[in-house]
């Protein structure tokens, strides 16, 4: 080894970087590591079937050493259509191991967007599970579909992929930690989905910011609540292995099952959308539980009434915010030492903001159009912008987004806050057209122009209106053509042929928009009676 030069032409006394001194991180080893100090614990469980660390360990080489001997190549794209199955859990492992990228693809969507995606992506193989293969409409050409059978039987396609492939798994590729390990599809404000780039440091540093944030501790009993598909389940794939944890499967949400499961798998940590606890504490079979469960909620915080029944029942709420951009959550709520002693509602109004950037990320920054710092006086509105480990290397193949995004060296939220006196800051509004239902993003253009394709129609917006279930719906505001007739329910119908039934809007209205001078819709008036006697302009 040999010393580096100080930059004046004398050696400088600091060693040079070397293979002995640096490892290439990636989130797979997290797998070997569990394996090896966990063999016998239980890694997986998905119904009466559960199998250890070693045996998945086992299944993951088999899977990547199948893959790599039917010709996957480095950075090849590998897509899953699946729900919270085991399968999607070791592709997340076995994708990486065996060189590809990894693209979960939302199960909620139409088919004409899974089309898109595995096009854009250029995938060459597609894992889907039976229910979700009428979904598959024109594939692309030369899309190697591979069947998932849930239920472990030997005649499936995954499972006869597993029993080909070799125990010992492939060697390991991976030359450069900034390599892609995932691309996550999110609808853009442009309507048409963008591939956001994950990478393996990315992967590796957001997982142990979630054991991190999330007290993973070091035996975590995870319940998979949460779409695997969404963010790479935040990293949490990757976390819960890191901690030695089991991953609880879920096929979809069913409160009674979770309930259930909650108390019978003894389980520590599950994560969702304020919906998702709010269809939760409500249930008939809610009741406290003996033993205390963290719950990740994002980005809309609890009421204090949702605060309030989750204490009851043992639930403690970690508040997280972030986007597909950030790997999911890139900031978080820490509970202070001083919020115990105070009253409920003061304490849920604390909860409601979104905090400091993640252990493993930059500090965000709230800032005008001109980049610079709002004051941090709790009511100057300004962008969130963030930058760090905790964020894309970009867009798939859309390099003009990338750079729109990234404009004066910071990621583009597009989302309004306030930055408290302490560093805090807090969500007011959303900057961009993008309507957060359910914990899934709609972009508003795209509904737009799936309305505008309607032979009535001369124009339409589409603003989010808040909803007591589902947080925000689209509602859409019409102008029809001279003489044309349509009514709300034909729109309506006219969307659901065309788009995810979860993008489409819960009611239309009729009538001329208001414009500016130079003809731009202004959508804020059309959202302000929607949002009247709200402190923000997001639910």
């Amino acid at each position: 080894m040999e010393a580096q030069s100080d930059g004046a032409g004398t050696q400088a006394p600091w060693p040079a970087r070397s293979a002995v001194s640096r490892t290439e991180l990636d989130p797979v080893s997290f797998l070997h590591r569990s394996a090896t100090v966990h063999p016998e614990r239980i890694a997986v469980v998905d119904g009466d079937r559960r199998w250890t660390y070693s045996e998945l360990r086992e299944r993951v080489n088999r899977v990547a050493s199948a893959l790599r001997g039917a010709g996957l190549e480095r950075h090849d794209r590998v897509a899953a259509l699946c729900p919270n199955v085991p399968a999607l859990l070791e592709l997340h492992h076995a994708i990486p191991a065996a060189g590809g990228v990894l693209v979960a693809i939302n199960v909620r969507l139409s088919p004409n967007e899974i089309r898109y995606i595995l096009e854009h992506s250029a995938a060459r193989a597609l894992f889907v599970t039976a229910e979700f293969e009428p979904l598959i409409v024109d594939p692309p050409p030369g899309l190697e579909i591979i069947r998932v059978d849930d239920g472990g039987s030997a005649a499936d396609a995954y499972e006869q992929l597993v029993a080909r492939g070799d125990a010992t798994g492939a060697p390991s590729q991976l030359t450069d930690e900034e390599e892609p390990i995932a691309i996550d599809y999110t609808s853009g404000t442009t309507g048409r989905p963008k591939g956001v780039v994950y990478t393996y440091r990315g992967a590796y540093l957001n997982a142990l910011g979630e054991v991190i944030e999330a007290e993973l501790g070091h035996h975590p009993v995870y319940l998979w609540t949460l779409p695997m598909f969404h963010c790479n389940g935040w990293c949490f794939p990757w976390a819960v292995t890191a901690a030695g944890g089991t991953h609880v499967c879920l096929r979809q949400m069913d409160p009674a099952l979770i309930w259930r499961l909650l108390r019978d798998e003894g389980v520590t940590h599950y994560n969702g959308s304020p919906t998702v606890q709010t269809t939760l504490v409500n249930h008939p079979d809610a009741g406290r539980l003996e033993r205390r469960v963290t719950a990740m909620v994002a980005a809309a915080p609890p009421s204090p009434t949702l605060l309030a029944r989750l204490e009851e029942l043992n639930i403690r709420v970690v508040h997280v915010y972030g986007l597909t951009e950030t790997y999911g959550p890139h900031t978080v709520c820490t509970w202070q030492d001083d919020w115990d002693a105070l009253p409920a509602s003061q304490r849920a109004a604390l909860l409601a903001r979104q905090g400091h950037a993640y252990t493993t990320a930059d500090p965000v920054r709230v800032v005008d159009e001109q980049m610079r710092d709002v004051p941090r006086d709790a009511t100057s509105m300004g962008e969130v912008v963030m930058r760090g480990n905790n964020v894309m290397t970009g867009y798939f193949a859309n390099a003009d987004a990338t750079q729109e995004a990234f404009r004066g060296g910071w990621f583009h939220s597009g989302d309004l806050a306030v930055w408290h006196p302490d560093g805090a800051i807090e969500l007011r509004d959303r900057g961009k057209d993008i309507i957060i239902s359910g914990g899934e993003n709609i972009s508003s253009i795209e509904v737009e122009q799936a309305i505008c394709a309607h032979p009535a129609v001369l124009e339409c917006a589409v603003v989010a209106v808040p909803h007591d279930h589902w947080g925000e719906r689209p509602k859409a505001i019409v102008t029809l053509k001279e003489g044309a007739m349509a009514t709300e329910a034909e729109i309506i119908a006219f969307c659901r042929d065309r788009l995810a039934h979860y993008k489409c809007p819960d009611a239309v209205t009729f009538g001329p928009l208001p414009k500016t001078s130079t003809g731009k819709v202004q959508k804020f008036a059309l959202r302000e009676p929607e949002w009247a006697g709200r402190d923000r302009r997001i639910n």
